[in-house]
């Protein structure tokens, strides 16, 4: 069960998470009580995002960070609802997580820990359901990158390209740098656009490879037309953006 708030220490804490809910909070709940648990002494607040309208999954809990809500009038897509988190965030890290990442212990300290002084975005291994290892690093998304991807000989790049926007953490001053998501995209293609555009402007992407978290994926894309159709429109708006052509274009991060 989650904690009362604790009067013990006023020293700032250093991570803001922002969490989107679509219809989620029966998922976003455990998610808190393990941050809490796990995670409470580096977390300065959690800015749950209620997308559409939803039962109070969550009435009567207490945590030991706060959790302060935006409740739409309208859903909006990935990149707006972190973007409007993101005007909230007075700390110098921004964690973007979804609903269903979980973990057995304190990612998020070690992982700041390790932030190198030129990392602009940080996140673990993750472990999808069902797999022996960590998912693999991403190469660079292009049409023979997909196709390439089922074949016995695809070798995966030693350091990721981009990183999945399920678990993103954010030095908050590379966030502002590049003003966030694009929110032209509306649920897919906006994670490689805003990591192609951090590199771009100098920063670096890190992954820690001695921490890992678990993914319940969903893969809605894979079972709904509708998401099935924002996939792909997503990935041609990412092929036809300058961002792709000039992230192609820039050396691989050593």
């Amino acid at each position: 069960m989650p904690m009362p708030p604790s009067d013990s220490s006023f020293e700032p804490k250093p991570i803001t998470v922002s969490i989107v809910s679509h219809g989620q909070l029966a998922l976003v709940r455990p998610l808190l009580e393990q941050l809490d648990r796990y995670s409470h002494a580096v977390v300065e607040k959690v800015v749950l995002t209620i997308n559409i309208p939803e039962a109070d999954a969550l009435a009567g809990d207490i945590w030991r960070f706060p959790v302060e809500r935006i409740v739409n009038s309208e859903a909006k897509g990935f990149g707006a609802n972190h973007n409007g988190a993101f005007r909230h965030c007075k700390t110098p890290w921004f964690l973007v997580l979804n609903p269903d990442i979980r973990f057995d212990n304190d990612v998020l300290g070690p992982l700041r820990d390790q932030a190198a002084a030129r990392s602009g975005l940080l996140t673990p291994r993750i472990l999808e359901p069902g797999k022996a290892a960590p998912e693999q690093h991403r190469a660079v998304i292009t049409p023979l990158e997909i196709v390439s991807r089922k074949r016995h000989d695809y070798v995966r790049p030693a350091v990721p390209a981009w990183i999945p926007g399920l678990f993103m953490l954010f030095r908050s001053k590379a966030y502002g740098g590049i003003e966030g998501f694009d929110e032209r995209f509306f649920m897919y293609g906006e994670d490689f656009d805003i990591c192609a555009r951090l590199r771009l402007a100098g920063w670096n992407l890190q992954v820690a490879e001695d921490l890992l978290a678990l993914h319940d994926a969903r893969r809605a894309s894979h079972r709904s037309k509708r998401h099935l159709y924002w996939h792909l429109s997503s990935l041609l708006r990412v092929w036809a953006s300058a961002t792709f052509w000039r992230y192609r274009k820039l050396p691989t991060q050593s």
